[in-house]
């Protein structure tokens, strides 16, 4: 038997040829089983992690890496974790890229472009293997060609710049529309959309969509008078604030986002108007605080978890086929209407 200088027996190290025989499969199987494929049976997987314990086989994932020329790692970049709508976004994301074997690095950027490019630029240089991205407002296609032009793939959610990235997001051509015939059933009045980046692509095909659905209507709504805003309670807040002092108390307030809501309940009540009686209030998203709200918040789901997932499913197709043409898949989404709207009754209203 060889001796280690020391003279002690030298314990012949176990490899992954060991590992295969003992479970009665290829190496090619084994290897696949440690990183995570789910193309291998059940029991499969069973007889190799077994394997791997009775022969006490360290699996070296640098080593395997350095083979693959991966890191398995993926980068996501968001605006905004606080908000528990991209709470849910982060997490879905991070359940399905570790299904794959990925670990996600998340950064966030409060919606400037230029922690979005330092974020990114950190990604990159830490080699991950792609990069989910909430894009920062006024994001451009030059933006992020400079950055990852040669570097990881990139999948855009929830917001898009540009069409030649893959994108991943509500339809919110579609979510709008949706509300705007719920509103319209209720009575005629005037409408409003507080809150939202401006100029950002999920703001502005909202806006589209609900001039599409109340066009015709006896609901009076106009682009001009809507109000963009920080994607937040203090937001719509502010943003309520400023269109009231300006002359306008709307019949019926729509909200950007269910955080968004928050500020224009709250914006209303202290100016002692209370939401769903003086006024409608309606918004996406239907995070649960939307439903524990009183009066509880008619919302627009747009199915975050399920963003989250096709996001981390569409990047790991693209990092495997990097040369097939970008993809457009939009959440189908769910009208959730409650007491914030359905209680309400236009001032012009007989009923």
């Amino acid at each position: 038997m060889p001796h280690s200088p020391k003279g002690e027996p030298k314990v012949a190290k176990v490899t992954l040829a060991d590992v295969a025989l003992r479970a009665g499969v290829s190496a090619s199987t084994a290897s696949l089983v440690l990183g995570g494929s789910t193309r291998i049976p059940p029991a499969t997987h069973e007889r190799v992690r077994a394997a791997i314990s009775e022969l006490g086989y360290v699996y070296n994932r640098a080593a395997a890496n350095m083979r693959l020329r991966k890191s398995m790692t993926i980068g996501f970049v968001a605006t905004d974790i606080s908000n528990p709508y991209f709470a849910d976004v982060t997490m879905a994301i991070a359940d399905g890229v570790h299904e794959k074997g990925y670990t996600l690095f998340t950064g966030f950027t409060r919606d400037r472009r230029d922690a979005q490019h330092e974020q990114i630029d950190a990604m990159v240089q830490r080699q991950v293997d792609g990069i989910v991205l909430l894009p920062a407002s006024g994001t451009t296609e030059q933006d992020l060609d400079a950055l990852v032009g040669n570097g990881p793939p990139l999948v855009q959610i929830n917001r898009y710049f540009s069409r030649s990235y893959d994108y991943v997001g509500p339809d919110n051509l579609r979510a709008a529309a949706l509300l705007a015939h719920h509103l319209v059933s209720l009575g005629g009045g005037r409408v409003v959309l507080v809150g939202g980046p401006e100029g950002s692509s999920a703001r502005e095909e909202r806006l589209e969509g609900l001039r599409q659905g109340f066009d015709g209507t006896e609901m009076n709504f106009q682009i001009s008078d809507c109000v963009a805003a920080p994607n937040n309670a203090d937001g719509g807040a502010r943003g309520l604030s400023q269109l009231i002092d300006s002359g306008i108390l709307p019949d019926v307030i729509i909200a950007y986002s269910d955080a968004t809501a928050m500020g224009v309940y709250a914006e209303l009540r202290r100016r002692n108007l209370e939401p769903g009686r003086e006024c409608a209030v309606a918004s996406f998203d239907d995070i649960p605080f939307a439903s524990l709200q009183i009066p509880q918040l008619t919302s627009v789901a747009t199915h975050p978890i399920d963003m989250g997932h096709e996001a981390a499913q569409l990047l790991i197709r693209r990092i495997s086929e990097p040369l097939r043409p970008s993809e457009t898949v939009l959440i189908e989404p769910t009208l959730k209407p409650r007491a914030s709207t359905v209680l309400w009754r236009a001032r012009n209203s007989t009923l």
